[in-house]
């Protein structure tokens, strides 16, 4: 691929950040119509569960796949049909007549928002060859991200209110197809000079861990957590997942390439990629709850108590974007961790009487705290590594953002599932503080893996592996 211009490179840029900015908006936006969406499709908090878990559950399940099709079939032709796919499912997604429809059509929603995050990054990655310059790119890219999930509650509110939940889908609409069109006018094609071969068994068995392990959380408040079923489902997650490293393992190209895990600054950002996202969703996803079912507002007013997070990202993520090329990703994720810590314990003791700034507050710390992990993230899970496989490695990123927020609806959720009797209110009254600490101790868990993974050690082991991967990438040419 030829060099583009520098203004060119920053449109490209802009396209890929309007993909971004519809996926990771539906990954919140639907959270402020929850309770809209119980009353209108009769649901229970299971129900809601999935109408979330269903869209995260198969992005985190396809994201590799797309990554790889997109190295072998050709990145922008991967890219425009993940546009196609999206949008038209958002569309069926407005016009669901029933729970289950809306589940399925998240569904195939996903499948297209599969094609777009890490096969953007995968473009922006190709037409940025400049380090200093694509840790700018990264530092917009994980900018984005963050507005994306903090205006997405907000927007929810707003046309939930002004019209029904049902618009919250049909937004993406106009969107993807300025963005079909901005792509084939913009973006050069460009695939990998040596595509990945398909993994089809390890692709059905990722998709079948991921989805019984969703599956097994939320159905154990109702089963019982002890049951027979929910001990048994728990133990079939365990022999996939051994299955699944076993398969890949003996792959020359695996779907999950497992020797980028001997890195330890990719393992750390894996690891805290789904240890910020599971503590978001958990906390957005019992947050809007709270603060429709318990407190009463309307959709706008409780988007409006999370308007703050969205401000601050616009701020916070170029900053950490900025740090992260300059200092590399300690600072950021030393400022993350500890706000988003305190911000989940400061909800402890919150009831139906709380004042109001104490919970804006809250969702500020949170919120700032969250912003400062995207760049960190995502600019260690590329950097150092051949850029063939950039495709492959930014999935792996984005998958383990999606693994991490099934993971925090379905457990978070679990908690104040009123499986035996109740109200939505009553559980969270109940519950609502082992939901902030559960939160809290994830943040926690964040620290630890920070301090490890971004150690003299640690950067060393990225090195090594850098190096097997690229002498295995040569000898396959």
């Amino acid at each position: 691929m030829d060099e583009l211009s520098s203004r060119r490179c920053y449109v490209v840029l802009g396209i890929c950040c309007m993909s971004l900015l519809m996926v990771g908006m539906d990954s919140t936006i639907v959270n402020v119509a929850l309770p809209s969406i119980k009353v209108d499709l009769h649901a229970s908090v299971s129900g809601l569960q999935w109408a979330v878990a269903a869209y995260v559950v198969t992005l985190a399940s396809v994201l590799v796949l797309a990554g790889s099709a997109a190295d072998r079939l050709g990145r922008r032709r991967v890219f425009q049909a993940g546009l196609v796919v999206f949008s038209a499912a958002s569309l069926a997604c407005s016009l669901a007549p029933g729970l289950g429809w809306l589940i399925g059509f998240r569904m195939v929603q996903a499948v297209g928002g599969s094609m777009l995050t890490p096969v953007a990054m995968s473009i922006i990655t190709n037409v940025f060859p400049n380090a200093r310059e694509r840790a700018r790119a990264i530092g917009v890219w994980g900018g984005v991200s963050g507005l994306s999930l903090g205006i997405g509650p907000v927007l929810g509110g707003f046309l939930t209110e002004a019209f029904n939940w049902r618009a919250i889908f049909l937004v993406n609409v106009p969107i993807g197809v300025a963005a079909i069109a901005l792509a084939a006018i913009y973006i050069p094609e460009s695939k990998a000079a040596h595509p990945r071969r398909i993994d089809p068994l390890g692709q059905v068995l990722l998709i079948a861990v991921l989805g019984l392990a969703t599956f097994t959380i939320i159905d154990a408040p109702e089963q019982g957590w002890m049951s027979a079923r929910t001990l048994a489902s728990f133990g079939a997650v365990a022999m996939l997942l051994a299955g699944l490293i076993f398969c890949e393992r003996r792959r020359f190209e695996p779907l999950i390439e497992l020797r980028l895990f001997r890195s330890g600054p990719f393992s750390g950002a894996t690891a805290i990629a789904v240890l910020s996202f599971a503590a978001y969703s958990g906390f957005i996803f019992v947050l809007t709850l709270y603060l429709q079912e318990v407190r009463g507002l309307s959709p706008l007013r409780a988007g409006l108590i999370l308007l703050p997070t969205a401000v601050i990202t616009l701020f916070a993520s170029p900053l950490s974007g900025r740090m992260v090329g300059t200092y590399g990703p300690r600072p950021s994720l030393l400022i993350a961790c500890p706000l988003m810590t305190a911000g989940a314990l400061s909800m402890l003791g919150i009831g139906s009487h709380s004042s109001y700034p104490h919970v804006v507050i809250s969702v500020l710390l949170f919120g700032c705290g969250f912003t400062f992990t995207n760049a960190p993230i995502t600019n260690t899970a590329v950097s150092g590594l051949p850029r063939a496989q950039a495709g492959v490695a930014a999935a792996l990123a984005s998958t383990s953002r999606q693994v991490g927020s099934a993971l925090g609806v379905a457990v978070v959720g679990s908690l104040i599932n009123p499986v035996h009797g109740g109200t939505v209110a009553t559980a969270i009254a109940k519950y609502g503080d082992a939901v902030w600490l559960t939160v809290a101790g994830m943040g926690a868990a964040m620290i630890v893996v920070a301090f490890a993974s971004t150690s003299r050690r640690a950067i060393l082991s990225s090195r090594r592996a850098a190096e097997v991967l690229l002498v295995d990438e040569q000898v396959a040419v």
